[in-house]
């Protein structure tokens, strides 16, 4: 079994262009957030905090800290999760090898430019 990624590069209107950075600024804020409530939690209580244990905050933050991630669908926002979970995964596997390994990274605006794309069931884009 193959996996294929295929990445598209659209010629989208500027109210669409300016939507899709909005949904990249709050991806990249919370990708910012889950890593410094991981670091926090590491640093204040020698605990750690996992993929799952995130996720599930995810209710709460779109219902009461930050509504405007209603307007993103939720596959997006997990996938922002995810990827921290394997930033982490890919920095313990260089400690476990003996790698010099660099500590996941909050993510500035000029690194953080993708995002999975909703698509309705009619290949429409879904907000």
């Amino acid at each position: 079994m193959s996996i294929k990624a295929y990445k598209y590069r659209i010629d989208a209107s500027k109210a669409t262009a300016e939507k899709l950075q909005w949904v990249l600024d709050r991806a990249r804020e919370l990708y910012n957030a889950a890593l410094a409530e991981r670091k926090e939690a590491w640093r204040m209580a020698g605990k750690s905090i996992g993929y799952y244990e995130q996720k599930r905050d995810l209710v709460e933050i779109k219902e009461e800290i930050r509504p405007e991630y209603q307007d993103i669908a939720s596959h997006v926002l997990q996938d922002v999760i995810l990827r921290v979970k394997r930033a982490y995964d890919n920095f313990f596997r260089r400690v476990k090898n003996g790698e010099k390994p660099g500590h996941p990274r909050f993510q500035g605006r000029n690194r953080y430019d993708s995002s999975p794309i909703p698509m309705g069931r009619a290949g429409n884009w879904r907000w």
